[in-house]
């Protein structure tokens, strides 16, 4: 997600081909700084979506079944609306955590661009109750969640973030 001159967009293409997942995981999108605008907007949409995961997740660990939270991701992640690589990073946690996520703590850190992002939308006046909703859930650490929990492992998945365990501080 890059900014700035077309010129020095193509002459960089190699290094972005190498750093990104190719070809096409890069692409310039205006003058400086529109680079940065998008990843920031992307972050926020990936909260929310950790958070809409987390959700969902907990209410089948706590819903009147007992389910093998591994298999419904590996379900979920074959054909249906809602596969992801998120969703292959939940089946991942729960295989390598158990279906209850072990000691992950109920602590998810982050919030820059988040905030940045809502506080983006809140000068464009453009309504974003999710991205918010999450950037809040993120914020509020003082109770134990599941869905915290989880995307707490899911930021290790995809970004090899530290993974905070229960029983030791909180930065």
């Amino acid at each position: 997600m890059i900014g700035g001159p077309q010129w020095a967009y193509d002459e960089l293409t190699p290094v972005f081909d190498a750093i990104a997942t190719g070809p096409d995981g890069h692409d310039r999108f205006g003058p400086s700084g529109a680079g940065h605008y998008v990843k920031m907007v992307h972050n926020g949409v990936e909260y929310a979506l950790m958070q809409a995961y987390g959700e969902g997740f907990e209410l089948l660990a706590n819903g009147r079944y007992d389910l093998d939270l591994e298999a419904v991701a590996k379900t979920w992640n074959n054909g249906a609306v809602i596969r992801s690589w998120l969703l292959e990073l939940c089946e991942e946690a729960f295989r390598e955590e158990g279906n209850d996520l072990g000691d992950v703590a109920d602590y998810v850190a982050g919030g820059s661009t988040g905030t940045w992002t809502v506080q983006e939308a809140l000068e464009q006046e453009v309504p974003v109750p999710l991205i918010y909703g999450a950037l809040a859930e993120r914020f509020s650490s003082r109770d134990t969640r599941f869905s915290r929990r989880l995307a707490n492992r899911l930021r290790y998945g995809f970004g090899r973030h530290e993974i905070k365990r229960q029983g030791k501080d909180k930065e």
